[in-house]
């Protein structure tokens, strides 16, 4: 491809192009031979790979071999039941993730809709997606660049090129031919997709178009890119394997058990069976963690909380996360220049005090105003700042500039470093202090215009060095009457500051014991100097110290880095790479596109809604939409009170299902079969339903924020879970058997008095644990959903004792006397789950740290 290393007239010959442009059937022909200029969508799912994805669990392919079993011998109702609540859980789970991939959309159509070109030997506008190679773009101040483009004429051309190459502040461009080996960031003859003019006008011709582009060829990349599974989607899929294995093995060994010991026969003991595999899977487990976190931090509630979750599974990773890397420029700061110092000899004003009116100043700031191509929407960042403290010292932009009208410039140019204005009896000029003061042989004092001799000018150095060791970028100004000399007026010092919230967020993360790193593009001074202003401590490495490093000397160093400077995309995959070398959980955020990478292979990607690029939007787990620090502060947050939730949930449903394994494995080797399919089935939708979801909207605890992360290696069942499922589920178990003993009163078989009894005494036990579990945590009492679920499903229950439903689940109705019997066991059963959660507490600090 032809690029930065042809001069412009080999360009269009090898384009077969002209500088007026294609012709219109020339245009339509490379239309079709090369595709139009749009990237190709690598990342997103389709609505079927989404809606298969909900049924990959072991539990679900178990349930549906219950349900195989089920109808096999004979018990439609159970299999038909089964059937409906796996695919109720599977479209829900589709839902939920479809939802969240269609909300993205709206941040896709991040490139400018149309582009200017030169088509018949005319000026037209035409689609972006319609730009062919030869194509000859006419770019302004504040145009997106469409493709990939070979400048063939450029006027005091600026581009922002930070979601390319990182660069913070704009690149200036001109059309001299460069070397083969130029890197990509200093290609100044060129302008890429993606990027934004900032300042000028140029020409240039179209050298590559869609997945062609630099843009295009990164996104392409990615599909070879390995996305880890998140800490959640690894616990998951253990447990998940784990039950399934356990309850085909447990459930297998049965019939045979009941055949031979008890003389069970066949059918029997295969309905017995299937029971134990129906009692022993928590059929919501899969579908409901979706939607515990959709509730916790879903599509709508994060974007109400300006972030938008892309993966799901991501935000309980969140919660395991103890490192951030983070970008500087609009993440960290305010992503705009902003002046905040000014210099005239020989004072300083603070721009943060009330401005006082003097001549020295008045000039300063019209020079800024009137040197100055910006508007204060369009424009360089850095002369709008410039209009900005005008308007702080009280001068109005428009009646400056109608004041002193332009007549000719002298645009801003790499070489001179300057840009010069000519008015009718004046000029002035902005630009790099040492190039100025050159120029300049006269300065303006308090006492008037002076020679500008020795100690003044150095003087004036001095403070262009203090400002700039305050992270600030320096501007000098100075002005000519007529042909008098060039008199030098004064500094601006600006910055893009910090986020007035992000200090305090950084301080949240570093209690949550989570490290904090800056990874910038611009400059050591300044990253080093506002990763002080928002409490970051440790060194400061730039690009070339670590280019130097090899990947084991960096991995040693890692920890005691807080900063990196000068830093490429590229190194950003060295840095994450290291650091999940030391066993860190990684947050990465990025918005460029060559960001993708290190955004795919981040433990969490997190790119920027407002500055992103689509491909690196695509390639993250969050986006953010308002692209500041603070907020991924609130999706940590957030993350571990999911991780909380899930926990509470988990320990809640596997204690319940482990109850009625044992429940119905001693029941049936008694020769009892105290809970058929059907019931167990209606037991777990009732608690594994509205109450166990409801604990996905429970509040975090006050201390969330105050606990190390959780270690990625602990999963969800972890050893507080396992002593409160097994101390509770035997717990609940027992109580059921006793219950169990008394209702049959010696009978030889099971009765529907006995299974309406035992039925609906767990189905109460369970709803009275539901709230131990959220004391094991230490959950806020208040949850109105969740009373609202516990009384809807305590209806439910009635309804199947005591309307029509009770023909299908073989319940009968139960006296007044029935329901003082079921309050007392249930009230013991309680006192039980209340003994082992303090047991729990006290052998496991875990369960609240």
């Amino acid at each position: 491809m032809v690029g930065h290393d042809s001069t412009v007239e080999e360009t269009l010959s090898a384009l077969d192009g002209r500088s007026t442009g294609l012709a219109s059937e020339e245009a339509a022909r490379r239309l079709t031979s090369h595709g139009p200029n749009r990237l190709v969508d690598t990342s997103g799912r389709a609505p079927l790979t989404i809606l298969l994805a909900q049924f990959r669990s072991p539990l679900i392919l178990v349930l549906l071999l219950a349900a195989a079993l089920s109808a096999a011998i004979g018990n439609a109702i159970d299999a038909l039941l089964i059937a409906i609540i796996v695919g109720a859980n599977g479209v829900f789970g589709f839902a939920q993730d479809y939802r969240a991939e269609q909300s993205l959309l709206a941040l896709r159509e991040l490139a400018a809709p149309d582009a200017v070109v030169r088509r018949d030997g005319a000026v037209t506008q035409i689609a972006a997606s319609d730009v062919v190679p030869g194509d000859v773009l006419l770019l302004a101040q504040g145009d997106a660049v469409t493709a990939d483009a070979r400048l063939i004429a450029a006027q005091a051309l600026a581009c922002d090129e930070a979601a390319l190459t990182g660069e913070s502040l704009p690149v200036e461009k001109s059309t001299a031919a460069l070397p083969a080996a130029t890197p990509l960031a200093e290609r100044s003859n060129m302008v890429y997709r993606g990027t934004t003019v900032t300042r000028g006008r140029a020409e240039a011709v179209v050298v590559a178009t869609g997945m062609e582009t630099e843009v295009g060829q990164i996104a392409g990349s990615l599909a070879t890119a390995v996305e880890p599974q998140t800490p959640l989607q690894r616990d998951l899929d253990e447990l998940g394997r784990r039950l399934g294995l356990g309850i085909l093995l447990v459930s297998s060994l049965l019939a045979p058990l009941l055949v031979v010991l008890a003389g069970t026969g066949l059918v029997q003991a295969g309905l017995t069976a299937v029971s134990l595999a129906v009692a022993a899977i928590p059929e919501g487990l899969p579908a409901v963690v979706t939607l515990t976190l959709t509730l916790a931090l879903g599509v709508r509630r994060m974007a109400g909380e300006s972030a938008l979750v892309r993966s799901l599974p991501a935000v309980e990773a969140l919660g395991t996360v103890d490192v951030i890397c983070t970008d500087k420029t609009g993440t960290v700061t305010e992503g705009e220049m902003t002046v905040s110092r000014v210099w005239v000899p020989d004072r300083v004003v603070d721009l943060s005090e009330p401005a006082v009116t003097d001549s020295q100043l008045t000039q300063l700031f019209e020079i800024g105003v009137v040197c100055n191509d910006a508007t204060e929407t369009v424009g360089d960042p850095t002369e709008q700042a410039l209009l900005a403290a005008a308007q702080w010292y009280g001068l109005d932009p428009d009646a400056v500039r109608e004041a002193h009208p332009r007549v000719d410039e002298q645009p801003f140019s790499a070489e001179t470093q300057q840009m010069m204005t000519v008015h009718d009896d004046v000029a002035f000029v902005k630009g790099a202090p040492r190039m100025v003061l050159d120029r300049a042989s006269h300065v303006r004092t308090e006492a008037g215009i002076v020679t500008l001799d020795e100690p003044m000018r150095a003087r004036i150095l001095e403070q262009t060095e203090a400002f700039a060791a305050q992270a600030l970028r320096v501007l000098a100004f100075a002005a000519r009457t007529n042909d008098g000399p060039l008199v030098f007026v004064g500094l601006q010092g600006m910055l893009d500051p910090p986020r007035a919230e992000v200090s305090a967020a950084v301080a949240d993360c570093q209690r949550a014991g989570i490290d904090v790193k800056l990874v910038t593009g611009d400059n050591r001074t300044t990253a080093t100097v506002i990763a002080k202003q928002i409490g970051l401590r440790g060194a400061t490495l730039d690009g070339t110290e670590l280019d130097a490093l090899s990947d084991e000397a960096l991995a040693e160093r890692i920890d005691d880095v807080a900063v990196f400077a000068r830093a490429t995309p590229t190194h950003k995959v060295r840095i994450l790479e290291a650091l999940q070398a030391r066993g860190h959980v990684v947050a990465m955020t990025g918005d460029g596109v060559n960001d993708a990478p290190a955004l795919k292979r981040a433990d969490v990607g997190v790119a920027m809604g407002i500055r992103g690029t689509d491909v690196a939007a695509q390639s993250s787990d969050i986006v953010l939409l308002d692209d500041n620090f603070a907020t991924i502060r609130t999706a940590i947050r957030n993350g571990r009170a999911v991780f909380d939730n899930i926990w509470k949930f988990v320990a809640y449903l596997l204690s319940a299902n482990f109850a009625e394994v044992v429940l119905v494995f001693v029941a049936s080797l008694a020769g009892y079969l105290i809970l058929p399919a059907v019931q167990l089935l209606w037991i777990n939708l009732l608690t594994d339903g509205l109450p166990a979801l409801a604990l996905g909207v429970d509040e975090p605890g006050e201390d969330v924020m105050d606990r190390t992360p959780r270690a990625s290696a602990t999963g969800i069942v972890d050893r507080p879970l396992l002593g409160f499922l097994g101390g509770a589920g035997l717990a609940a178990a027992l109580v059921m058997l006793a219950l169990m003993v008394v209702v049959l009163d010696g009978a030889p078989t099971v009765t529907p008095y006995a299974l309406t009894m035992v039925f609906t005494g767990f189905v109460l036990l369970e709803f009275v644990k539901l709230f131990v579990v959220r004391w094991l945590r230490e959950t806020p009492f208040v949850n109105l959903w969740l009373f609202l679920a516990v009384a809807g499903s305590l209806l439910a229950q009635l309804a199947v004792v005591y309307s029509p439903l009770r023909t299908y689940f073989g319940t009968v109705r139960l006296t007044i006397a029935d329901w003082r019997l079921l309050a007392v066991t249930v009230a013991g059963g309680g006192v039980l789950f209340v003994l082992v959660a303090l047991l729990v507490k006290r052998f496991d600090a875990r369960t609240h740290s």
